[in-house]
C-alpha cells in the first residue's frame, strides 16, 4: 500500500521535477544518467517558460546537497546546469539565468577549493554564452568580490593556493567579458569594482616577478603553462581589460594601479611598475595614451614630497610611457609633460640646495646620499624631457625648444617660472646646466630646412647671452647645442678632435648650396656667432673640450652658412683670435694662448682648403711647416697633449710662425675675393648685458688700439700695434701735411660706410665710444710731457688721477680728436 500510495505521490509531483529527478542516479560516482538529460534537455527547449522552475528545483537541490556534503550530487546539478544553459537560448532563459548564478554563489561560498572551482568554472562557460538582449538589472557585485578574494588565496597547501588563485583570475576575466561589450551597463567600470579587479591582478602579476628576479628571466611559457601559471593569465587578463576602456573609463581602470604600487611600495626598486606601465601602454588604444600620461604627471605632483628614489621611479615610469606614447598619439600633453617636469626640476634643486645648507660645517653620510639620489631625480627628468622631445615632429620640437630656452634662467628676460633670485648663484648654474643637457637632447637629430626655422631670435638671443658663459661647462653644452641645429648634413663627427687635417677631401664633407634665406640670416646674425666664438676663446677656464667644440663650431658654419662675404668674416675672427694670444690683454695662461693659436691653425688650415684657393693654401701650409719645426706648442697635436713643453713667453717668435692679414689679402684678392675688409680687425658688438652683467664687460676687454678706419698699409697684423708715446703723439700733432690727411680722412669714411655691413659699422662705433674714457685717461697718464703751449694750461680729470696745468694741445690721432 505505501509502495502504492509512494507511486502514486510521484506521478502527482511536476513533470519537470520529475524529469530533474530521473538524472541523479542512486549513486553519484557514476555520474549524470545522459539519457534521462536528453529527455529534460528536450523539455526544456520544448517548453522554455518552465526554465525558470526547472533552475529553481535545480537550485534548491543544490543548495541542500551543499549542507549535507553530498558534493558527488553537486557536480550533477552543475553539469546538468551549464548542459542547460548552453541549449537554451530564449527570451525565457533570464529567470534561469537568476537561479544559475544564485547556485554559482552558493558555490563560490562555500569553504571547499572543489566546489570554488567548480562554480568558477561553471561561471566562465556562463560568461561565454552571448545573450540576445542585456539583462540591466542583473548586477555582478557578489562575483566581483569573491573572485577578487580568491585571487589573494593564502591557503597553507601551495597546489591549492595556485588553484584557487587561477580560479579566481578565470573568474574576473570572465566578469570583465560578460559586462564590457555592453555600453549600457558599464558598472564593471565603476570606481569600487576596479578598486578590487586591477589590485587582485597586479598582486598575481607581482609574486611572479618576485620569483623571476630570485631564478632568472622566464622562458616563454607554452598554451598549457599560461592555463597554470597564475602570472601570465593575470596578465592576459589586465591587458584584455585595459584593451576594452574607453575614453570615459581610462582613468578608473589606471588610478587603482598607482594605489596597488603605492600601497606595497613598488616604486623604488621600480621594475615591476615599469612593466606594469609597459602593459598598460601597449594594451590601450593609442588615442587615450594621453589620459594615463596625465595620471602619471598628476600622481608624480601628489608625492612630490615623497623621497628622492621614489620620485625618480615615477618619472623613470613616466619616462617608458613617454617613450611609447611618443611613437602614436600624444595629444595635448606635450606642453603639460614638460611644464610638470619641469616644476619638479626645481623642487628637485631647491631640496638639495637646503639639503646641502642643512649639513653646512656637518657632512654625514646620510646628507650626502639625499644629495646623490636628488641628482637621480634630476637625471631622470632631463633623460624624460630630452627623450620626449626628440620623438616628436620637427613643428612640435621646436615649439619645445623654445619652451624650454624660454625655462633658463638667463639675464635679461621678462619673465621667468624658475626664478633665479631665489636660487643663488649655485642653483642657477644647476639650473641652467639641466636644461641645456636636455635642450641638447631635444636638439638631437633636429633637421630645418633653414637656419632661421633652427634658430629664430627668441631662441638665439637668449642661448648665446653671456648668463651661459659662467664656466666651462655652461659653454660646452650652449656649442654643443648650436652642432645639432647648424649641422644639417651630419658632418660633425667627421670633424670630432681638433686636429691639423692633412687632406679635407678625404673626409667626404657633405654640403649644398647656401640657400637665399641662410645667407641672410648671416647677414643679421652672423655677428653674434663670431662674437661668441670670440669671448669663449677668451675664458681662462677653457679645456681640451672646448677648444675642441670651438674648431667645430667654425668647421660647420664654414660648412653650412658661408658665402665669399662669409669666409672674409671668418678669417678677420681668426685673426683675432690670433692677437687674443699675442697681445694677451686678458693676461691669459700660456696653456690657453697657445690653445688659441692651435685653434687658429686648425681652423685655417680647415677654411683654406674648404675653398681650395692655392696661394692661400700656401700661406697657411708654411705657417704650420714651421710651426712643427720651431714651436710646436702652436699645434693642436702637441699643445693638447698630457705633458707639453709650454713657453715663457710669444713675444720674441718670429713673423713666419704667425698667420699674417697681408699675404692672406693677397692670396685672396688674386682668386677674386674682396679683401678690403680683411684691413679691418674684427671687433664684437657690445650688448646691453655686457655693460650690466657680473661678468667683465666686454668694453674693457677690447684693445685700445682697435681703430675703426683701415690704417696705413702694414707688412702684418703683428706689427700694427705700435706703443703710444711721446714720439708718436708729437708726430701725430704735426701740422705738415694736414689738410691732405683730412681729406684722405673723409675719402676713407666715405668708402667704409659705403662697403662694410651695417653691423660691423654699428658695433665699432658703439666700442669705440665705450673706450672714450679710457684711451683718454691712458693717454693723459704719459709720464713725459712736452713743453707748454702759449694757449695756458687747464685741470683734467680721468679715471682715478688728477692732472693740474696740464697743456691743451691739439692732438690727431685716426679716431679720437681731443682739443
Amino acid at each position: 500500500l505505501s509502495a502504492g500510495v509512494c507511486c502514486c505521490c510521484a506521478a502527482l509531483r511536476p513533470r519537470y521535477k520529475r524529469l530533474v529527478d530521473n538524472i541523479f542516479p542512486e549513486d553519484p560516482k557514476d555520474g549524470l544518467v545522459k539519457a534521462d538529460m536528453e529527455k529534460l534537455t528536450f523539455y526544456a527547449v520544448s517548453a522554455p517558460e518552465k526554465l525558470d522552475r526547472i533552475g529553481a528545483y535545480l537550485a534548491e537541490r543544490l543548495s541542500r546537497d551543499v549542507v549535507r556534503h553530498r558534493y558527488g550530487y553537486v557536480l550533477i546539478a552543475m553539469e546538468a546546469l551549464d548542459q542547460l544553459l548552453m541549449a537554451c537560448h530564449s527570451q525565457s532563459i533570464k529567470p534561469f539565468v537568476e537561479s544559475f548564478l544564485h547556485m554559482v554563489a552558493k558555490l563560490l561560498e562555500s569553504g571547499e577549493p572543489k566546489l570554488q572551482v567548480l562554480g568558477t568554472n561553471s561561471f566562465v562557460k556562463f560568461a561565454n554564452i552571448e545573450e540576445d538582449t542585456p539583462s540591466y538589472h542583473r548586477r555582478y557585485d557578489f562575483f566581483v568580490s569573491r573572485f577578487s578574494a580568491m585571487c589573494h588565496s593564502c591557503d597553507h597547501d601551495p597546489e591549492i593556493q595556485t588553484e584557487i588563485r587561477i580560479a579566481g583570475i578565470r573568474g574576473i576575466q570572465g566578469v570583465v567579458r560578460k559586462t564590457v561589450n555592453d555600453e549600457l551597463r558599464a558598472t564593471i567600470w565603476e570606481p569600487q569594482h576596479m578598486d578590487k579587479i586591477v589590485p587582485s591582478l597586479l598582486f598575481n602579476m607581482q609574486k611572479i616577478e618576485d620569483i623571476d628576479s630570485r631564478t632568472g628571466p622566464p622562458s616563454s611559457p607554452t598554451g598549457g603553462e599560461k592555463e597554470e601559471n597564475p602570472a601570465l593569465l593575470a596578465e592576459n587578463c589586465f591587458r584584455e581589460l585595459l584593451g576594452r576602456a574607453t575614453y570615459g573609463n581610462m582613468n578608473n581602470a589606471v588610478r587603482p594601479v598607482f594605489a596597488h604600487l603605492d600601497h606595497h611600495r613598488l616604486w623604488d626598486p621600480n621594475e615591476f611598475a615599469v612593466s606594469c606601465f609597459k602593459i598598460i601602454m601597449y594594451s590601450i588604444q593609442a588615442q587615450y595614451s594621453h589620459h594615463v600620461i596625465q595620471e602619471i604627471l598628476g600622481h608624480l605632483d601628489a608625492r612630490k614630497r615623497d623621497s628622492p628614489r621614489v620620485r625618480a621611479g615615477i618619472i623613470q615610469v613616466l619616462l617608458e610611457a613617454v617613450a611609447i606614447a611618443a611613437k602614436g598619439s600624444i595629444g595635448p600633453t606635450v606642453l603639460e609633460v614638460f611644464n610638470t617636469l619641469l616644476k619638479h626640476l626645481r623642487i628637485s634643486v631647491d631640496f638639495e640646495l637646503a639639503d646641502r645648507r642643512s649639513s653646512a660645517g656637518s657632512a654625514t653620510f646620510s646628507t650626502s646620499s639625499k644629495e646623490s639620489d636628488e641628482r637621480i631625480v634630476q637625471n631622470a627628468i632631463i633623460q624624460t624631457i630630452g627623450f620626449f622631445g626628440s620623438n616628436l615632429p620637427d613643428y612640435q620640437r621646436s615649439e619645445i625648444m623654445m619652451f624650454i630656452m624660454g625655462k633658463v634662467p638667463v639675464f635679461g628676460t621678462a619673465s621667468q617660472s624658475l626664478d633665479p633670485s631665489h636660487l643663488g648663484d649655485l642653483g642657477t648654474r644647476r639650473i641652467q646646466i639641466m636644461l641645456l643637457r636636455s635642450l641638447l637632447m631635444v636638439t638631437s637629430g633636429y633637421k630645418a630646412t633653414t637656419i632661421s626655422n633652427a634658430l629664430p631670435p627668441p631662441f638665439l638671443d637668449p642661448l648665446l647671452s653671456p648668463s651661459l658663459m659662467e664656466d666651462s661647462e655652461l659653454r660646452q653644452l650652449v656649442l654643443e647645442i648650436l652642432h645639432n641645429l647648424i649641422d644639417r648634413h651630419d658632418n660633425r663627427a667627421k670633424l670630432r678632435g681638433i686636429r691639423i687635417i692633412p687632406d679635407v677631401s678625404d673626409l667626404k664633407i657633405k654640403r649644398d648650396k647656401i640657400s637665399r634665406q641662410d645667407v641672410s640670416f648671416m647677414k643679421k646674425h652672423g655677428q653674434q656667432l663670431y662674437r661668441h666664438i670670440y669671448l669663449g676663446c677668451k675664458e681662462e677656464d677653457n679645456v681640451q673640450k672646448n677648444f675642441e667644440l670651438l674648431f667645430t663650431s667654425l668647421a660647420l658654419i664654414t660648412i653650412e652658412l658661408a658665402n665669399e662675404e662669409v669666409v672674409i668674416d671668418l678669417i678677420r675672427l681668426a685673426i683675432a683670435l690670433q692677437d687674443i694670444a699675442i697681445i694677451n690683454e686678458d693676461n691669459l695662461p700660456m696653456f690657453n694662448r697657445c690653445g688659441v693659436m692651435a685653434l687658429v691653425a686648425a681652423y685655417l688650415n680647415f677654411l683654406s682648403q674648404m675653398i681650395a684657393v692655392p696661394a692661400f693654401c700656401q700661406h697657411v701650409s708654411k705657417v704650420i711647416e714651421t710651426r712643427s719645426l720651431e714651436a710646436s706648442y702652436f699645434l693642436p697635436e702637441t699643445i693638447f697633449k698630457d705633458k707639453c713643453n709650454l713657453p715663457k713667453s710669444l713675444e720674441k717668435h718670429e713673423k713666419n710662425l704667425f698667420f699674417l692679414t697681408n699675404k692672406i689679402a693677397e692670396s685672396l684678392g688674386g682668386s677674386g675675393y674682396s679683401v678690403e675688409r680683411l684691413s679691418v680687425p674684427y671687433v664684437p658688438q657690445v650688448t646691453d648685458e655686457d655693460r650690466l652683467s657680473r661678468r667683465k664687460s666686454i668694453v674693457d676687454t677690447v684693445s685700445i688700439q682697435v681703430d675703426i678706419l683701415p690704417g696705413n698699409n702694414t707688412e702684418d697684423k703683428v706689427d700694427n700695434t705700435e706703443e703710444i708715446t711721446f714720439e708718436a703723439l708729437k708726430k701725430a700733432i704735426d701740422n705738415n701735411g694736414l689738410e691732405e690727411q683730412e681729406k684722405e680722412k673723409r675719402r676713407l669714411v666715405i668708402e667704409k660706410f659705403q662697403k662694410a655691413p651695417f653691423e660691423e659699422i654699428a658695433a665699432q662705433c658703439e666700442t669705440k665710444a665705450n673706450l672714450l674714457h679710457d684711451r683718454l685717461a691712458q693717454i693723459l697718464e704719459l709720464t713725459i710731457r712736452p713743453p707748454p703751449s702759449p694757449s695756458g694750461t687747464m685741470t683734467i680729470t680721468a679715471g682715478h688721477a688728477h692732472y693740474q696745468s696740464v697743456p691743451v694741445y691739439e692732438m690727431k690721432f685716426p679716431d679720437l680728436c681731443v682739443y
